[in-house]
């Protein structure tokens, strides 16, 4: 089997990214659209140690939105207001995807953040929608760990360290899903335009920042992760250290 870690005359990484996959569907009966992409990010156990932590997981949320903004050239960005956000085209006024605050959960084995979605200009109205529409949907990222198979395959993407020994890699596996979203570009003009516009971008966009996971990672494998602007759990970490905030809260979150 090929080291995913080491490219042709490269240095061996410390990180490296699997199973990139895309699983988009339509539900038939409310016309509402669950995307999700996925992939396993591999890095050495010491790393993955190091960001599991409810501080890093709202960090990966506020770099998913960083990510957005550096794709489009800040053509579309995430404008905060109070404590929701909205996904802008260009000004605020022009608001694509409005959401709610983000909720949070955190275990020794999964981590997840949840936007629920309330409306903006993508968004299918309620009259469009029907009454077999339930709610508005919710954007998330969902972080899992998971175990590598026990078929040798982990000694043979181990990570070479500089003493030239074997570091068995960990795996999480993340997954960045919108469901029961009910997109306004099907529902008033074709489904078949949504899926070759507006879904297609989706895709390509949360792929490359999937990739963006390894590629802006450290020498160590430890992803590059933006801070977080109000530092929901920093600062909490802060209080129990008895240290000040060294950033104060803002009206801007993950």
């Amino acid at each position: 089997m090929a080291n995913p870690f080491q490219r042709s005359g490269r240095k061996p990484r410390d990180a490296a990214i699997k199973n990139l996959s895309d699983h988009t569907s339509t539900d038939p009966r409310t016309g509402a659209v669950r995307s999700v992409q996925a992939a396993d990010v591999l890095m050495t156990e010491p790393a993955l140690r190091e960001v599991w932590s409810a501080e890093h997981l709202e960090r990966l949320a506020r770099t998913y939105w960083r990510f957005l903004a550096r794709i489009t050239l800040g053509v579309v960005h995430v404008h905060y207001h109070g404590q929701g956000r909205a996904v802008v085209l260009l000004v605020p006024a022009i608001k694509l995807i409005t959401f709610a605050e983000p909720e949070y959960a955190m275990a020794a084995d999964r981590g997840l953040v949840r936007w629920r979605i309330e409306g903006g200009l993508l968004v299918a109205g309620p009259r469009r929608r029907g009454s077999a529409a339930s709610d508005q949907g919710h954007l998330q990222i969902e972080v899992r760990r998971r175990q590598l198979p026990l078929d040798g395959s982990a000694q043979e993407i181990g990570l070479a360290t500089a003493a030239g020994a074997s570091i068995t890699p960990a795996c999480v596996h993340i997954e960045v899903e919108v469901a029961s979203f009910y997109p306004a570009i099907a529902f008033s003009l074709s489904r078949r335009l949504y899926d070759i516009t507006q879904s297609r971008i989706h895709v390509l966009i949360t792929h490359a920042f999937l990739r963006s996971l390894v590629r802006r990672s450290s020498p160590h494998g430890i992803p590059h992760l933006e801070g977080s602007k109000i530092r929901r759990f920093a600062a909490a970490h802060d209080r129990r250290a008895g240290r000040r905030d060294s950033e104060p809260p803002a009206a801007q979150a993950s």
